[in-house]
């Protein structure tokens, strides 16, 4: 089969590897289709350190189920589309036991694990228990946006965000884009999204949420409750920058959660003062459980009509190193690009 294999710091090449087999309680899968999702490219680059060479990445995925192992269950039909559950926990400890994989201690996530040849190819294997059979109905690239709306759906859980809430989102890229559905799908009031581009504050305008362009604003937080209706009762900072952690706490009210779903910076300041003597809470957010992700997949399964346009890249996997370059040095004008490995990049 043919992959994308990270060879060095900004540079992936399309190599042929041997076809994966199914282990006993693996099902194997043609990929259609993988995101390039912002850990992949700062990887790419050697930015975040979380991405070695030699690896095949690649972690937001559907495909078609080809073979299953000899110890899976019914339920999973050749040719269904399917999605992977990334995040593999150890099944044992007292994290998984309370649904809580995302706490396991010995979790290993695909496209992350370099010993695990994951989603940039067009063949992958996953443990049965991580793969969620996907309705014919719905348009199938669908299946590669469940992680990312995952990983908002899991922000705002942590939020506690509840029906009436008022959410401001820091950032309208792919992260922001899930949280501003998520903070939907919960039963939020009002979603404004603060973003200094101007197609992606278009793009959050057509997924229901107020967009908001901080350096237009003469006093953000007053911008802010004017387009929610009343100051924020929850923030979410889905880019994680000093100027973004500063704008969430200067927008936030006394009590007012924000949380951290964001990974710009690995190391920010913390204004203390302000988070204790005016009794904030600051929430740490990074992937799923589970029964989110299950939730997740479900709810994608009904093709809600406003998922239509948050893919706005398409390429194939001899286009994949381009794609990944412009992303990188933030020259693309795609917020979210799917890698098509069944040749399919037009549909």
């Amino acid at each position: 089969m043919r992959a994308l294999v990270l060879r060095n710091d900004w540079q992936l090449t399309v190599e042929t590897v041997s076809d994966p087999e199914p282990g006993a309680d693996e099902v194997l899968l043609d990929i259609v289709a993988t995101g390039i999702c912002g850990s992949d490219f700062h990887g790419f680059s050697g930015e975040n350190g979380r991405r070695q060479p030699g690896q095949i990445m690649g972690h937001e995925t559907v495909g078609r189920i080809v073979a299953v192992g000899s110890a899976v269950a019914e339920g999973f039909p050749i040719g269904a589309p399917a999605t992977v559950n990334p995040v593999i926990g150890c099944g044992h400890c007292a994290s998984c036991a309370a649904g809580q994989q995302p706490w396991c201690p010995d979790k290993r996530v695909i496209g992350v694990d370099p010993s695990i040849s994951s989603a940039f190819a067009e063949r992958m294997v996953a443990p049965a228990a991580n793969v969620i059979v996907l309705p014919e109905s719905m348009p199938v690239e669908y299946g590669a946006l469940i992680e990312p709306l995952s990983v908002g759906y899991h922000a705002l859980n942590r939020g506690r965000c509840r029906p009436g809430d008022r959410v401001q989102v820091i950032g309208g890229g792919p992260i922001g884009q899930a949280c501003v559905l998520a903070a939907q799908r919960l039963g939020a009031k009002a979603v404004a999204v603060s973003e200094m581009s101007a197609s992606r504050r278009d793009l959050v305008s057509g997924l229901g949420a107020v967009p908001i362009d901080p350096a237009a604003a003469a006093d953000l937080p007053a911008a802010v409750a004017e387009a929610l209706g009343g100051p924020p009762t929850l923030i979410v900072d889905a880019v994680g920058t000093q100027p973004t952690i500063a704008a969430a706490f200067a927008c936030a009210p006394l009590g007012c959660g924000i949380v951290l779903v964001g990974m710009g910076s690995p190391e920010l300041p913390l204004p203390a003062f302000e988070v204790s003597t005016k009794e904030r809470s600051l929430i740490g957010s990074f992937c799923y459980t589970a029964a989110e992700f299950a939730e997740t997949a479900e709810w994608v399964g009904t093709a809600p009509q406003v998922l239509a346009g948050l893919i706005d890249g398409r390429v194939g996997i001899d286009g994949a190193q381009d794609a990944f370059t412009e992303l990188a040095r933030g020259t693309s004008p795609a917020s979210k690009v799917l890698v098509f490995l069944d040749g399919s990049a037009t549909a």
